[in-house]
């Protein structure tokens, strides 16, 4: 794909960013060089320290980097929504499950009908019919990090940020919410940026891989995963085996060579 073709797409430009403190400098990216386009489903992997989320909150202008930029380009020349979301769901305890997923397009101006209508659809698509007036706490972890998936696709948003979202949950419940991120995105088709350490997670979810080091973070090797879809995560295929192996290799030399360097 030409990226600059494409409807949407975002390029990270020697993205580098230092945390100052009294205590000392902290650089947590140094040079990040990558694009993205638009129905890409892309996935950051990188150990504990590497800098993943740093980075995705530049993407999303939460952060701003010390040096380089985020270049967004879109053929109608308007920047692009974006919709954020991240491990802990960030739900509005106050709120219904239908005003939760409902609140993106409220702040858009959408009519209270219009909304509703479009909250209910996307309620159903994540398996919440019939709780559409429930309160946050009277659910699942998992049922409320459906309802913060449910918000971002509903919200019209053509990018996806998302940092682990599904990291605290067991392991059944994430392969079903992985399934059924993957069937929204299959319908949607938005670009999806994705941070996980876990590359099995990466390997079934992704387009490509981007494989991060630490102290500094910076993108190590961009690996494509040219596996068919859809993927069964319950099954070995020969070829994602070769690709773990080639993320774990990488992420064991930087862990390693870190380990090493702070020892005296």
């Amino acid at each position: 794909m030409r990226y600059l073709e494409a409807m949407i797409s975002i390029e990270c430009r020697n993205i580098s960013k230092i945390f100052r403190s009294p205590r000392g400098d902290t650089e947590a990216l140094r040079s990040v060089n990558f694009t993205a386009a638009d129905n890409e489903f892309l996935c950051i992997v990188g150990s504990s320290g590497s800098g993943k989320t740093t980075l995705l909150k530049i993407l999303a202008r939460v952060l701003e980097p010390t040096s380089g930029e985020v270049v967004v380009h879109s053929l109608n020349g308007q920047q692009p929504r974006n919709a954020l979301v991240f491990q802990e769901h960030g739900l509005f305890p106050w709120m219904t499950v239908l005003d939760n997923v409902s609140f993106g397009l409220e702040m858009q101006g959408v009519r209270r009908k219009e909304r509703a209508e479009a909250a209910h659809c996307f309620i159903r698509k994540v398996g919440l019919e019939g709780f559409s007036r429930s309160y946050p706490f009277e659910l699942s972890v998992g049922m409320r990090q459906r309802v913060a998936l449910a918000r971002a696709f509903v919200s019209n948003a053509q990018i996806l940020l998302m940092d682990e979202p599904f990291g605290s949950l067991d392991a059944q419940t994430r392969l079903l919410l992985q399934e059924e991120l993957l069937a929204l995105w299959t319908q949607e088709r938005k670009l999806v940026i994705f941070v996980t350490h876990d590359m099995d997670e990466a390997i079934l979810l992704a387009d490509r891989i981007l494989v991060m080091s630490g102290s500094p973070g910076t993108i190590l090797e961009q690996i494509p995963v040219d596996l068919q879809r859809p993927r069964d995560p319950t099954s070995e295929w020969a070829e994602s085996v070769g690709l773990k192996k080639e993320i774990w290799t990488l992420l064991e030399q930087d862990v390693r060579r870190r380990l090493y360097r702070s020892r005296p």
